[in-house]
């Protein structure tokens, strides 16, 4: 069942990028189901029922929420997020986690865990002070790049993008959203390629400098389209 509950979530996510509510209404139905299928599973081993996974969540909320379901003063959003990691922490199942790295999950999207990774080490003063900082080192990753053998080019291409989840985080922009969306508009510019020159049969006759030509055709598309009925 794991597939298959990492799928949902992904085509949830699909239809959240499209802004199509009314598939993403199908596609939370679809992920509420994963959710009580595991449930049902877990039921019949005698580990736990949906019950419990309901009341797990409600303890979880209103035990790192004091602020919002108990008499807790805060001085603002800053304060919140302090108390709910210390509150965290002290939770069934942090006692373990040695590291302030641990706990994240190996599962998570690639950029997604760099940007996690980051972040817990920024919380224990291990950063640079601005977004120079990342901004130089993306330079000096291009540099070793364009030097490694190789042996080396995974290492160095990695220590690049890594670079650029850091740049990412300092000037707020999530980064796995930010790729999802370039590649959306790779697609698009893609297709209307593929458009203009009669499928990709006709697109493989042309020259480079003639695809060129198209794609900047598609890019002027998106920043000028054509005008609907509507307008």
């Amino acid at each position: 069942m794991r597939p298959y509950l990492l799928e949902e979530a992904y085509e949830a996510l699909e239809a959240i990028d499209r802004e199509n509510w009314d598939c993403l209404r199908d596609e939370l139905g679809d992920v509420l189901l994963q959710v009580v299928f595991h449930a049902q599973l877990a039921a019949e081993r005698g580990d736990f029922a949906i019950g419990d996974v309901c009341d797990s969540i409600v303890r979880k909320l209103r035990y790192r929420h004091p602020h919002v379901f108990g008499d807790t003063e805060v001085s603002g959003s800053d304060e919140v997020l302090d108390r709910w990691e210390k509150l965290k922490r002290q939770e069934d199942g942090y006692e373990d986690r040695s590291s302030a790295i641990d706990g994240i999950p190996r599962e998570l999207p690639a950029l997604q865990r760099a940007a996690k990774l980051q972040k817990r080490a920024a919380k224990v003063g291990f950063d640079w002070p601005d977004a120079t900082g990342p901004r130089r080192k993306i330079d000096e990753e291009l540099g070793e790049l364009d030097e490694a053998d190789r042996e080396m080019l995974e290492h160095e291409l990695g220590d690049l993008l890594f670079a650029v989840v850091n740049l990412a985080r300092f000037i707020d922009v999530e980064p796995e959203g930010a790729l999802r969306t370039a590649m959306s508009r790779f697609e698009s510019r893609f297709r209307h390629m593929e458009d203009a020159a009669g499928g990709d049969d006709g697109l493989r006759q042309l020259t480079l400098p003639e695809m060129d030509r198209l794609w900047e055709e598609a890019k002027d598309a998106e920043r000028h389209p054509a005008p609907t009925t509507e307008d």
